[in-house]
């Protein structure tokens, strides 16, 4: 069983996140807020983050998670807006594991979290 910590700000979107990786087994915990991560990210072996709000800094965010502590070895996803393609190359760049479209994360998510943290 995988452990997700999901920072997903948008609550419908989050629980459709949330229902979606239980559903596949996974055990999930939401997060609200980046201080919100640092509370809980003890234990995951996953973060997703929602790159569509302008609240989240995501490549502050995961410079932070890489740079030792808890999170160290947690793997990082990324979703954004399919039009938003700047976003996707800066996630790209700071280090997300996985960087998809909101579509393909609504579909394929509890996938592609298996996929990324299977040894």
């Amino acid at each position: 069983m995988t452990r997700v910590l999901a920072l997903v700000p948008d609550l419908l979107f989050g629980s459709k996140v949330k229902a979606m990786l239980e559903g596949a087994g996974h055990e999930v915990e939401m997060a609200q807020s980046e201080t919100d991560v640092w509370d809980q990210i003890a234990g995951s072996d996953v973060l997703v983050v929602d790159l569509t709000t302008d609240d989240v800094d995501a490549t502050g965010l995961l410079d932070t998670l890489r740079s030792g502590g808890e999170g160290n070895h947690v793997k990082a996803m990324a979703f954004y807006s399919h039009v938003d393609v700047d976003v996707k190359r800066e996630a790209e760049a700071a280090g997300f594991d996985l960087v998809v479209p909101r579509s393909r994360m609504a579909r394929e998510g509890a996938e592609l979290v298996t996929r990324l943290s299977s040894p």
